[in-house]
């Protein structure tokens, strides 16, 4: 349960005002003393994690937040994290306590989720200090609630019980590459190990779609892309897919024969976890772009970039190329996102296998709103090189 990816687990945000018992909620929930409580409000600052199984959904991200009602500068500062929590929730608690009579908010905030279509629970937390008419709160907000105490650990497994029943059964695709191959299907993947791969291991995704593939009963093969000929020569009989690395698909492309259908992992990723008919529409504006033009490199992560990093070099030079001189390319790496987006003539963003899918469609209709076009990185060069229509045809009759 430990190894499952934070980007592939559900995560579940609590909201509430300072000194409402999330901190407690989330211990009571994990049966672990994760968060640190206090009386004294204000406790918890940065967002904080805590990765555990809840049967039957399985592997979720529980999210603890700073109060609503935060104050001051750092206060400030301390709600603006918290917002961006929203964007990669799955799931919502709004925690209400007997002391709310004001919940103007608890309103805001609520209409916030809704805007972003995620589902709410309510939790009326304290019933150990004074019962609380429940219907006091149905009146004003149409989710389901649960009373707990979260100190004495009272409906907590109640409160647990309406989380199963409530989580969206869609947060992420069930699959990378399954519906596309079938048992027995030979799948040969292209992995090159330079400077940029990870010492002794092969990136995520790459993992990801090797597990994906064994779970349909078919065969993986991994290649270099330095062997990549020699092994397509040798062979004596055909792939039935070919995955490569995005940054190496002009070489792939030629030289795999026409007649085995290529992607990349970047490919898969944008299905995974976005959305891939607007990446691949967002693609088109690469023609329009102009010297001057502001473009936006968007990445999940932050890493230490190395000499010919996909974002920071080689995709700025392919799209200076193609727009004829100097692109003003910003580069945006980890949670944080820019507010205004709307002088950016494209948006291109990693592959997001760090993110779960929510918060990445987050950004996608960010970007929709503010009639921005987005790609992602595999998207991006194959449509530089001219084959995006090959290595997406494999999707064609998907849903």
């Amino acid at each position: 349960m430990q190894d499952t990816p934070k980007g592939n687990r559900l995560h579940i945000a609590i909201f509430g005002k300072r000194n409402a018992g999330k901190s407690t909620i989330i211990n009571a929930l994990t049966n672990q003393q994760i968060a640190i409580v206090s009386d004294k409000a204000g406790t918890t600052t940065d967002p904080v994690y805590k990765a555990m199984e809840l049967l039957p959904i399985g592997p979720v991200m529980i999210i603890d937040t700073a109060g609503l009602d935060d104050f001051g500068e750092v206060g400030e500062l301390r709600i603006n994290k918290t917002k961006q929590v929203m964007d990669k929730t799955d799931l919502a608690l709004l925690v209400f306590t007997a002391e709310n009579e004001e919940l103007i908010l608890e309103k805001q905030w609520y209409e916030d989720l809704l805007k972003r279509n995620i589902p709410v629970i309510g939790v009326i937390n304290k019933i150990d200090k004074a019962d609380i008419d429940e219907e006091y709160f149905k009146d004003k907000f149409n989710i389901p609630f649960v009373k707990v105490s979260a100190k004495d650990k009272i409906n907590i497994n109640k409160l647990k019980d309406t989380i199963i029943e409530k989580a969206p059964l869609n947060f992420e695709r069930n699959t990378l590459v399954g519906d596309i191959i079938k048992p027995k299907d030979i799948v040969l993947l292209v992995a090159p190990q330079d400077i940029q791969a990870p010492k002794g291991r092969l990136i995520l995704p790459q993992v990801q779609t090797i597990r994906d593939i064994l779970d349909k009963d078919a065969v993986v093969i991994t290649v270099k892309d330095s062997e990549l000929e020699y092994f397509i020569n040798k062979l004596n009989f055909k792939p039935d897919l070919v995955i490569t690395d995005s940054q190496v698909f002009k070489k792939v492309n030629e030289i795999v024969p026409k007649s085995i259908p290529l992607t990349s992992f970047s490919i898969l990723m944008a299905r995974f976890k976005g959305d891939l008919n607007t990446f691949i529409e967002g693609s088109k504006a690469i023609d329009s772009l102009k010297p001057g033009d502001k473009v936006l490199i968007a990445e999940a992560c932050t890493h230490h970039a190395l000499k010919g990093d996909i974002g920071r070099e080689k995709i700025p030079k392919w799209l200076q190329e193609k727009a004829g001189g100097e692109l003003k390319i910003e580069v945006n790496a980890g949670s944080d996102f820019p507010e205004d987006i709307q002088d950016y003539k494209l948006i291109i963003h990693c592959g997001a296998c760090m993110f779960n899918r929510k918060q990445m469609i987050s950004r996608v209709i960010k970007a929709k709103n503010y009639g921005v076009p987005i790609t992602n990185y595999g998207i991006a060069i194959a449509y530089i090189n001219g084959i995006l229509k090959r290595v997406t045809e494999v999707f064609r009759d998907i849903k």
